[in-house]
């Protein structure tokens, strides 16, 4: 069924070899090509050698039954050898056209992330703060590193808008389904009649920008040639040192006529027009770039979500392929998601600020007791023979204070 796959297998092993040779070692470009195609191909051969060793193990198998033996006892092991193996093998197939399936070029990249406070107030924004620690903590658990880029945080320790960067192999295939509205439905922290708030955050995932390079085809290029004009002595007045480079697919022009050779003005005007050039093209990118982002995130309102969270009735609901997982906290247990590890750290910090609170209160009470005392006493020391002269009342009470 595969058969194909062989001539990947030989790919495979060339390459194995190629990176081995000193060639390769001395060119760093082409060795990383080399490497990450390797990579790509790893699963792939992996999974055909174990699909290839599985087919004759199992047409072995096929032919003991052909000519059965007298023990029935061996008969019965070896079908059902036979039926593990199939089952195995359809698995193997399944997995091999899964790994034949085109992949996104950016799949391997890392991801630029952003988080904003959508429809809510402080309640979006703390939930944009949740989210983010959500991706943080999940990124973490996969040897990913994360480094923030800019952040705006409001007063109550939530976030109105948040950029970070996660960078390691296959982020923007596992997170780039996440960009879209996230809707969360609970009771917020400042809510004081226990209403249900519902609240959005809009999440957009990008793959990390490269470095946009330009290489011009002399093809492309028509260069003139006349006499320079102005000041300059009669060496750029009576030869042709002037240059012009007309750029044919765009139809940009560049002249320079500063220099005093030919030479030194067509590598100035080529220099200017890779300039011009490469702003052109970042500028597009930018477009393209600024586009896909507001088609992730929309305009951020609540009927545009993919996923809502209910915390009242432990759900979370994707609204694009309409899964509900229920018992939420059982579930996320079991599997140990991030998004449970954020609730138990918000609870954990709510009691640590409970105790806290109560701690300063008691050291307070005890500050002030012992300052009451000290003064009683110093009271007590100066004044009470007075007080006991004069019957003084004040006197009278400190000293049955102390």
């Amino acid at each position: 069924m595969f058969d194909d796959l062989s001539q990947v297998k030989r790919r495979y092993e060339e390459l194995a070899y190629r990176m081995t040779t000193p060639e390769a070692m001395n060119d760093p470009a082409a060795y990383a090509a080399m490497m990450r195609e390797y990579k790509e191909l790893t699963p792939l051969v992996e999974a055909y050698c174990s699909y290839t060793a599985l087919q004759k193990e199992v047409d072995e198998e096929k032919a003991l039954l052909d000519a059965p033996t007298e023990d029935a006892a061996f008969n019965d092991m070896v079908q059902q050898e036979l039926r593990e193996n199939w089952q195995k093998l359809e698995g193997l197939e399944q997995k091999i056209r899964l790994l034949l399936l085109p992949k996104d070029a950016n799949d391997e990249k890392s991801i630029i992330m952003e988080i904003r406070a959508g429809a809510g107030g402080e309640e979006a924004a703390l939930f944009a703060h949740s989210l983010h620690r959500m991706y943080t903590m999940y990124a973490a658990r996969q040897n990913w590193a994360c480094s923030v880029i800019s952040l705006n945080e409001t007063e109550l320790g939530g976030v109105k808008e948040i950029t970070f960067s996660i960078e390691g192999p296959g982020v923007y295939s596992r997170l780039k389904f996440e960009s879209g509205v996230h809707r969360v439905q609970r009771v917020p922290e400042t809510e004081t009649q226990g209403r249900i708030h519902t609240s959005t955050a809009t999440v957009a995932v990008m793959p990390e920008a490269e470095e946009v390079e330009l290489e011009l085809n002399p093809k492309d290029l028509r260069i003139d040639t006349f006499r320079s004009s102005g000041a300059g002595g009669q060496h750029i007045n009576k030869t042709s040192s002037a240059i012009r480079v007309t750029h044919l697919p765009t139809g940009m022009v560049v002249e320079c006529q500063d220099q005093r050779s030919q030479r030194e003005n067509k590598e100035q005007a080529l220099k200017v027009l890779r300039s011009r050039l490469l702003q052109q093209k970042q500028e597009a990118y930018d477009q393209e770039y600024n586009a896909k982002r507001q088609s992730q995130v929309g305009s951020g309102d609540r009927s545009e979500r993919i996923r809502t969270y209910n915390f009242p009735q432990g759900r979370v609901s994707d609204h694009r392929i309409n899964p509900r997982i229920c018992q939420i906290p059982d579930h996320l247990s079991r599997r140990g998601d991030p998004h449970r590890t954020v609730v138990q750290i918000d609870q954990i910090q709510d009691t640590v600020l409970r105790i806290s609170v109560v701690v300063i209160v008691i050291i307070r009470i005890l500050l002030g007791g012992l300052a009451f005392r000290i003064f009683c006493r110093h009271y007590h020391k100066i004044h009470v023979p007075v007080c006991r002269k004069f019957h003084d009342p004040i006197g009278k009470f400190l000293f049955f204070l102390l």
